[in-house]
Order: structure tokens, then sequence, then C-alpha cells
């Protein structure tokens, strides 16, 4: 199964001169993302995150709006990462081959170590603070479940698909099928498990989707 490693806090190395914009706010997002999962987002502030960045905390406020567009930033890059499939609205390749390609980019992400640690933060978090619930929700969950309610709303999907189904609840149902079990990714340290099984228990998960879903499902 694909790692990523943990990023560390500061200014990486390598990276260009302080005096390029693009680069500073790339330094910034990581930082910020590092000291979320080290230390949890309630517990830590923007001046600790400008600190470590090496930035001003009115420059936070100016570029993210403050902490929560800041989360934004972190959770988007991370997102962009792993998860960059083609516009599924407009994808005009077989139904199977479309959605195969989705399920390993997010599979992906899901089983990365920095999404699996975000996961932890915000579900101990949120109960005491629903700004972090709600933003963690808006940068992630929510655009892919829209995303993929705008796919099996084509006509031409539709098509495809057994006309009895509960359409609404589509997403959500290939979201579990590729996510898997979700207690055992939360609860349990990532196993390293070889890439190669990892893809064939995905592989049979979405083979029972295909079953189903389709039509025709021979």
């Amino acid at each position: 199964m694909s790692t990523v490693p943990t990023p560390t806090c500061g200014k990486a190395a390598g990276r260009p001169k302080a005096s390029d914009v693009e680069a500073r706010m790339h330094d910034l997002i990581e930082t910020a993302g590092c000291l979320f999962l080290k230390n949890g987002y309630t517990k830590v502030s923007l001046e600790s995150i400008a600190r470590e960045a090496h930035v001003a905390v009115r420059t936070i406020y100016v570029k993210f709006g403050g902490k929560a567009g800041l989360l934004k930033a972190v959770l988007t890059s991370r997102r962009d990462r792993f998860f960059t499939p083609h516009d599924l609205e407009a994808d005009t390749r077989p139904f199977k081959e479309i959605v195969d390609d989705f399920a390993r980019h997010f599979f992906d992400l899901l089983y990365s170590p920095e999404a699996i640690a975000m996961h932890r933060v915000v579900i101990a978090e949120a109960p005491t603070n629903p700004e972090l619930a709600q933003t963690f929700n808006d940068a992630g969950p929510r655009l892919t479940r829209e995303m993929l309610e705008r796919f099996f709303a084509r006509a031409d999907i539709r098509a495809q698909l057994r006309p009895d189904l509960p359409f609404d609840q589509l997403p959500t149902h290939l979201l579990t099928c590729i996510g898997g079990d979700v207690t055992r990714r939360f609860l349990f340290p990532p196993v390293q498990q070889p890439r190669e099984e990892a893809l064939r228990q995905l592989d049979a998960r979405m083979s029972l989707f295909y079953r189903a879903v389709l039509a025709d499902a021979s």
C-alpha cells in the first residue's frame, strides 16, 4: 500500500528563496499541516504557525482569512496530491474504466498516513469545535459527494444502471466500497500491506459494487 512520509515542520530544505511568494505559501501550508497533525487543530495557534513558517500572522489572514481558511488550503493540497481524476462530468471512457480510475486515486488518498491522521484529529475534536468539522467536510467529503452525484446524474451513465436504485445513495455506497473497513482504518496503526494485495481487495469490493448497480452486470 502506498505511503507518504509525514512532512517536517518548518521550511523545507531546497525550497526557493522566501522572496518567492508562491514558495512561501507552499511552505506555510506544509508547516500548518504538519502542526495540525502533530498537535491537533484546536491547540495550534496562528502565532505558532506563523513563527514556524517565518511569516507574519497578518499574512495568514490576508491570504486565507484565518485558521479555518488555512486548514482548507491544507486539505486541498493533500487532496490534490493524490486525487487528480479526470473530469467525471465530461469523461467519455467506459463506465467501469472511469469508476476504477476514481477508486484507485481515492483509495490511495484514504489510506495515506496523513489522511488517516487528519481524520483522527477531526473525529476527536469535532464535538467541541464545529468550525473544524464544517471546514473539513466542505473541503473534502462534500466536494467528493457532489462530484459523484453529478456523475451518476449523467443520462448516459443512468442508462447503464439499474432503474430501481436509490440514486441519492450511490455516492455514499461507492465511497464505502472503496474505503473498506473504516473501523480498522481508524482504530489500528496502518498495516504495511503489500500494494498488490490491497488492490486485490479493492477490486473485489468494486466487483460487488458493479454487480449491485449495473443493469447488465454480466
